[in-house]
């Protein structure tokens, strides 16, 4: 019970804690996004509208107004999800971060699982059975996907699965016919194509996916290895990994059900970061693959200099970092209770 009620207490208090965070964050932005001269809508427009046509935007973009009041009205908009529309394409920021939103969480979810799957699982073995064939070849791996650029690794395999073998389409989200056929519940095309049962925009979304997916899974399943390793080592020097030895608990037992649960903690955190980071653009690999995140819209809006839409993405992405580290620290708390206190 006490137990139990500690937890609630980590809560709340990292609950708390989350919302001066995230005004920080959005003051950071705001200020960011006015720090030079003039504004978003005379970056973005100046000199390709007439100057009335260019006073009538900054007034209905609210510009003109006194930078408190714009604060003001900034704050307001994002509680209320209304993050304004862009520039370059009249997008509603809803619509561009549902769309293009949805396009990297895709992404991003199945990339998680292929580093989870082999980063953990190799990293496990290789601290499992450390200075062997094993060992080092697990080390070695991650050592090259770690120090390999995504982009380059993505070029290979686009080479050897896409021209050579000719097993996996090279780029984009969907072949031209289905995109232009399929019915979009969710944004999310794996799921709307399960929604409507169509198993031939499955198979060929599918096949889109796997070659970024595994590409990026892989590069940061490079780093997962290490920490794995590393800190599958360090626990098993624990005394009490020595006590179940001694208690003539298996070996087996004692790696998986010991020392595996207290070495997962800080690869938590990793884990959680980094699902963070690719929420918020894999732009190498979108732009690799052509893949329409937002981290491919990020760099077209910076290109024009959209920034309104920059602002938020920003914004979301914050928004979003604040949420997973918030949920890792949550995760971590109930894993080792050592870190409620």
């Amino acid at each position: 019970m006490k137990r139990s009620g500690s937890l609630r207490s980590y809560v709340i208090t990292r609950v708390l804690l989350a919302f001066p965070m995230l005004l920080i964050l959005l003051t950071v932005v705001f200020l960011l996004m006015r720090v030079a001269p003039g504004d978003p809508i005379t970056a973005a427009l100046g000199g390709r509208v007439s100057a009335e046509e260019l006073a009538r935007r900054r007034h209905d973009a609210g510009y003109d107004r006194p930078l408190p009041i714009q604060y003001l009205e900034y704050l307001r908009g994002v509680a209320t999800l209304n993050l304004g529309t862009t520039i370059l394409d009249n997008r509603p920021m809803t619509q561009v971060i549902a769309q293009n939103g949805a396009a990297t969480l895709e992404l991003s979810f199945f990339a998680m699982i292929v580093a989870m799957v082999s980063g953990v699982g190799i990293g496990l073995i290789a601290g499992r059975y450390r200075d062997t064939a094993a060992d080092l070849g697990g080390r070695l791996f991650g050592i090259v996907l770690y120090a390999a650029p995504v982009f380059f690794l993505g070029f290979l395999a686009q080479l050897t699965f896409g021209k050579w073998l000719d097993w996996l389409p090279t780029s984009g989200q969907t072949s031209p016919i289905v995109g232009a056929t399929l019915a979009t519940h969710t944004n999310l095309l794996v799921i709307d194509t399960i929604i409507d049962r169509n198993w031939t925009a499955f198979q060929d979304v599918v096949r889109h996916l796997i070659m970024p997916s595994v590409v990026l899974g892989l590069v940061i399943g490079g780093v997962f290895i290490r920490l794995v390793r590393v800190n599958l080592l360090q626990t098993m020097k624990g005394d009490y990994v020595e006590a179940a030895r001694a208690r003539g608990v298996k070996e087996g037992r004692v790696v998986y059900k010991h020392a595996f649960k207290n070495a997962l903690v800080p690869v938590i955190t990793i884990m959680g970061l980094e699902f963070a980071v690719l929420l918020s653009g894999a732009v190498l690999t979108e732009e690799t693959f052509n893949w329409p995140g937002i981290g491919s819209e990020l760099v077209r809006y910076l290109d024009n200099r959209d920034y309104i839409a920059v602002q938020g993405i920003i914004v979301v992405t914050g928004i979003v970092v604040v949420i997973v580290s918030l949920a890792i620290d949550i995760l971590n708390a109930w894993v080792d209770p050592r870190i409620r206190y």
